[in-house]
């Protein structure tokens, strides 16, 4: 799965990829929506998940790793048997930061098993070296991740609505990306349809909910 922190870095080459700025003003929030978003995850066959729903089952176990903790990007993923839909994935990959520890560990969540990289549930990877926020990666508040996976999804939709109608491109993979960097006055979802050679790429204030244009 994601090791080296690969989540972050591909984050920061995600939202490199939009080079574009905002309007939008950031706003405060609080973390109040935890315990409803992990109720949120489905009982019964496997299903795909929205991503608050699978932040906050990785974010406890995070906590007690680290009471400092600093969230710094969510990352959709796919596994066998599960297919992602509307802004809800299989699996969902965050990486959290340390600033006392200088450290930095990437958990995952899957509602299914694909072993032997994937199995259900959070899993934990080894903590790593962290250097502390960057430019192109800095970590966010809780507070201000207030647009979910299916409400970015959406906006992101609507935004390639043209794109999406042509051949072939409504069936394309679709992966979702929640991070902060300097350019933005919030958290952003950068959701790209395709691959960033052949697809469509839309950026989404996490706390607004607005499209941040270009």
């Amino acid at each position: 799965m994601y090791n080296n922190l690969s989540t972050a870095v591909v984050l920061a080459a995600a939202i490199g990829l939009a080079a574009c700025s905002s309007d939008t003003t950031n706003t405060t929030g609080t973390k109040t929506d935890a315990e409803t978003a992990a109720k949120q995850v489905p009982a019964g066959p496997p299903q795909p998940i929205a991503a608050k729903a699978a932040f906050w089952e990785m974010y406890t176990p995070a906590h007690a790793w680290a009471a400092d903790l600093v969230a710094i990007s969510l990352k959709s993923g796919e596994v066998a048997g599960v297919k992602n839909a509307d802004g809800k994935a299989g699996v969902w990959t965050a990486v959290f930061g340390s600033p006392s520890q200088s450290a930095a560990r990437t958990y995952v969540y899957s509602v299914a098993d694909q072993l032997p990289d994937i199995t259900k549930g959070v899993k934990a990877n080894l903590a790593e070296a962290w250097r502390g926020p960057t430019a192109a990666v800095m970590p966010f508040q809780t507070g201000d991740f207030k647009i979910d996976s299916e409400a970015a999804y959406k906006a992101a939709a609507a935004k390639a609505a043209d794109w999406l109608k042509e051949k072939d491109n409504a069936q394309k993979p679709v992966s979702l990306s929640l991070g902060a960097a300097s350019r933005f006055p919030a958290p952003v979802w950068v959701i790209l349809f395709g691959t960033s050679k052949l697809g469509f790429l839309t950026v989404v204030n996490a706390s607004t909910g607005d499209i941040i244009s270009k």
